[in-house]
């Protein structure tokens, strides 16, 4: 048997025998042998390293979302024979610094990026490289490259239409500022939501602002200063821990969430059955989505087309006593 049959044996890249794989890795077993992956990475003129960099959140608040992508991302990628590279995040003028760098310095193949806005400055950099990345978002613009997302829009409809079967017509939402392309794709179900209802919200319902518990939970309270007949009987917010402030705030109140006043949080973290009461929220597909970024990306570095070049995903809404 030729030393190259083995090479590629131990390589993943074969096309012999069951038979014939078998001994060639039983005899690599008994031998003790370990791939040298800088040599490999020599001859291929790869690191078989992917990239990602993600800005922090508030520190005292665990991000469980990012957990999750984060392990789906590391499982793919290792089950496709590379390794995520985090790398420190930068904002501002020096955001593009990091991806220069490592392009420079050849020690990525490829990039993950996510939290898309328009016009990012990162895909733009990347485009103009040619360089091989995957976002978690979508493009807008003129802008062009591959994405996986969640289809936030459709997910905060739901939300809403379950409100509107429940009975409830007055609806307020706690969304995020106006340069946020996932807040305002997320407040777009609302919208639509009503307007196929016929209904027009009063202006005072919608409340822009930072996604954190805090900033949520004095906006309930000022939304439940309304006069009565303009008081919202509804809450849908754009992230769980918004929703806990809601809930909070109309507790306080001495309201009872579910029935006087409703809540419905996005993102289905795992603490969401947990809250009295338990939440209803909208489950996003995160491990789905990691695992298809660096599928499409790995097939990109290695310079076959992916089957989807961009992908959404439908989020699910999940009915509990909150809302």
């Amino acid at each position: 048997m030729s030393y190259q049959t083995v090479s590629k044996v131990l390589n993943g890249q074969a096309h012999v025998s069951a038979e014939k794989i078998e001994r060639i890795l039983a005899s690599a077993r008994q031998l003790g042998y370990k791939p040298n992956r800088q040599a490999r990475n020599l001859r291929s003129q790869r690191s078989h390293l992917i990239g990602y960099s993600w800005e922090s959140g508030t520190l005292d608040v665990a991000n469980f979302i990012l957990d999750k992508f984060l392990t789906s991302m590391v499982e793919q990628a290792e089950a496709a024979g590379y390794h995520l590279l985090p790398f420190p995040y930068r904002a501002g003028e020096d955001q593009i610094q990091g991806y220069r760098d490592l392009i420079e310095a050849g020690q990525v193949d490829g990039f993950v990026i996510s939290s898309v806005n328009y016009n990012d400055p990162r895909a733009a950099y990347l485009l103009s490289q040619s360089f091989p990345f995957v976002a978690f978002g979508r493009s807008s613009g003129d802008q062009d490259f591959p994405w996986v997302d969640v289809d936030g829009t459709a997910g905060v409809q739901m939300a809403v239409e379950h409100l509107l079967a429940r009975g409830h017509r007055r609806i307020a939402a706690l969304a995020w500022p106006e340069t946020s392309r996932v807040g305002n794709e997320r407040l777009n179900g609302y919208l639509a939501a009503l307007a196929a209802a016929g209904l027009t919200p009063d202006p005072a319902w919608i409340v822009r602002a930072q996604g954190t518990y805090e900033l949520a939970r004095a906006n309930t309270e000022r939304l439940l200063d309304l006069p009565p007949e303009r008081r919202p009987t509804a809450i849908v917010t754009m992230n769980d821990v918004m929703a806990i402030g809601a809930m909070q705030a109309a507790q306080a109140r001495g309201l009872t969430v579910g029935s006087d006043l409703a809540v419905i949080g996005f993102d289905d973290v795992p603490v969401a059955p947990y809250l009295n009461p338990p939440l209803t929220t909208i489950h996003q597909p995160i491990s789905e989505v990691g695992r298809k970024i660096v599928e499409m990306l790995v097939k990109i570095i290695r310079g076959e087309a992916p089957a989807e070049r961009q992908v959404l995903f439908r989020p699910q809404l999940i009915v509990r006593a909150s809302g």
